[in-house]
């Protein structure tokens, strides 16, 4: 399977620019070309980002920062996919979940399992955390 050498990682600041454009991809996929507020400030003020060099700390999710992002390379180091999510919690079950706000993969990239790739890591946080649920409202 192609998905085979792709390598999932958390964004960093760094990776801003190609979340922006998944970001703009996506609109574009969705017939929303002119929707995206999101800009390059913006992302970096309201994402919390994995550290991107060694002694760096990871950045807390907070009210301000309250989303995660996964990004998904391929095997030759090509941005290919996306996985924007945030962090939820079940009253009933009294565990964390994870919400998966949006799932991109680039239109040149699929077929080779990378969707599911982003999907298997997000459930497999979901089982590291001792968590609750997965959800994921795939309107489109």
């Amino acid at each position: 399977m192609a998905s085979m050498g792709a390598v999932i990682r958390h964004a960093t600041r760094e990776d801003v620019p190609v979340i922006l454009q998944l970001i703009q991809e996506l609109a574009d996929y969705e017939k929303e070309p002119n929707a995206v507020e999101a800009t390059h400030e913006s992302l970096l003020d309201t994402l919390a980002f994995a550290p991107s060099s060694a002694g760096a700390k990871e950045e807390p999710l907070s009210s301000a920062r309250p989303a995660r992002a996964l990004v998904l390379f391929t095997p030759e180091g090509k941005p290919a996919g996306l996985a924007l999510y945030f962090y939820n919690y079940s009253t009933w079950r009294s565990k964390p979940g994870i919400y998966l706000e949006d799932l991109f993969v680039r239109e040149s990239e699929r077929g080779h399992g990378y969707g599911q790739k982003l999907l298997g890591r997000l459930a497999k946080e979901v089982l590291d955390m001792n968590g609750g649920r997965l959800e994921w409202n795939d309107e489109g």
